[in-house]
């Protein structure tokens, strides 16, 4: 959520900045509701005063003898009470549509965030690796599973429904396998690891962002919670409501979750294999920074991100989102593509944000350092896929494979598969 002082003070330049970032914003409207509101606020103040004045003097005429002049001015004050309730009322009714204003108004892209309209100005940062080069007719993904045995989409169908997946033997291994790799690599470079919920309440997907904007793309129970579109919802709302100590920051967080989205609006898009599911496994990797630092623990974040895939040998790139192409919560993001021969070219597989102070505001995370500060601030958060699993695995089957149909297992995998190196078929 956006600082509403910063807001009313810099009207023109959140304009300017929703206006790159392609966001409607009606500036007219905040202005409305913050001058009412800042016009009931004084009035209920005024009110209060006011009370509190005659009930100091009923005291004092009770403890003149004025009785009958007491109980006159009682009934003044009942009076008062009841225009002061319906005051607090009317400011309450006023801030809940500021709130609302402000929780569907996305971040303000940071200075160094690209100026662009949509994914076709992101420009590219820098590559890593060779594309394959194969001698025979290389296949998708899609192909490749269910040729060795290992992905099963038309039964997934049969106890789901489309766009869920069902890995089996040496499928169900890989995904383990790939799991705990990028776990146990990113723990070796110093983020503690979280095993969280499933679920989450409407506080927690608040706090990151999610809700109440992008409710449609969640699952939701009959009890009201709702199933995670990503670890980033948990491992960001550990700390909410709570004030953390400068000299713990920056903390490095980790978590492999499955993860449920709806998909809503995204028909006829990468509808076939392991790119675009309802259900997908995923690795994320969060930060808690102190503001002066977060960029440059972005910048961490994206060599961690990296790390996995140049350990893997998979070739990618890096790109750095333009303000019409960033998330909802994000200042500023990079994207990690991989190369997929069934694309003839990249296809992302992390993304990784630096979201400043928009969801530590949300969810009340602050920091204090006395040495520098009175009070408490704000952290900045940071978010990062340490990566997808599914899209992993997808390049994995693609970029390695063999002309006789199998499936080279990268080498840091094979002791994660228990000695197995390739996979035949069967």
């Amino acid at each position: 959520m956006l600082d509403i002082r910063f807001v009313r003070e810099n009207q023109e330049l959140v304009a300017e900045a929703l206006k790159n970032r392609a966001a409607s914003w009606d500036s007219s409207r905040f202005s409305e509701l913050d001058e009412t509101r800042r016009a009931a606020i004084a009035a209920e103040e005024a009110l209060q005063a006011q009370r509190n004045a005659a009930s100091k003097a009923i005291g004092q005429m009770f403890g003149a003898g004025k009785t009958a002049e007491a109980e006159t001015a009682k009934e003044e004050v009942r009076a008062i009470n009841e225009e002061l309730e319906r005051a607090a009322k009317k400011r309450e009714e006023i801030d809940a549509a500021l709130n609302e204003l402000l929780l569907n108004t996305p971040n303000l892209p940071a200075e160094t965030t690209p100026l662009g309209a949509s994914e076709e100005d992101n420009p590219e940062v820098r590559r890593w690796g060779t594309p394959p080069v194969f001698d025979f007719e290389a296949k998708a993904h899609w192909d490749i599973g269910p040729e060795l045995g290992i992905i099963d989409f038309e039964r997934a169908v049969k106890l789901a429904k489309s766009r869920f997946i069902l890995l089996g033997g040496l499928g169900a291994r890989l995904e383990r396998a790939l799991i705990n790799f990028m776990v146990d690599t990113h723990t070796s470079r110093g983020y503690k690891e979280w095993w969280c919920p499933s679920m989450a309440n409407t506080e927690t997907l608040t706090g990151t962002g999610q809700l109440p904007k992008f409710e449609e793309d969640l699952f939701k129970t009959t009890e009201g919670l709702y199933l995670i579109p990503t670890a980033e919802v948990q491992l960001t709302n550990i700390h909410a409501q709570e004030v953390l100590e400068a000299a713990v920051l920056p903390l490095s967080y980790c978590g492999f979750t499955s993860c449920f989205r709806e998909e809503a609006g995204s028909a006829g898009r990468d509808t076939r294999g392991l790119i675009r599911v309802h259900q997908f496994d995923k690795v994320e990797m969060v930060k808690y920074a102190k503001p002066e630092e977060s960029f440059d623990d972005l910048e961490s974040m994206v060599a961690d991100a990296e790390n996995i895939l140049q350990l893997l040998g998979l070739p990618y790139r890096v790109i750095a989102l333009c303000t019409g192409d960033i998330g909802f919560s994000a200042a500023k993001t990079y994207d990690l593509e991989v190369w997929l021969p069934s694309y003839n070219g990249y296809k992302e597989i992390s993304s990784c944000s630096n979201c400043t102070d928009f969801q530590a505001r949300r969810a009340n995370i602050k920091y204090r350092d006395p040495e520098n500060f009175k009070g408490s601030r704000l952290v900045h958060t940071l978010n990062g896929s340490g990566l997808a699993v599914g899209r992993t695995m997808a390049a994995i089957l693609e970029n390695y494979q063999q002309a006789d149909g199998s499936v080279k297992i990268p080498d840091v995998l094979v002791p994660y598969m228990g000695g197995v190196a390739v996979i035949e078929p069967s």
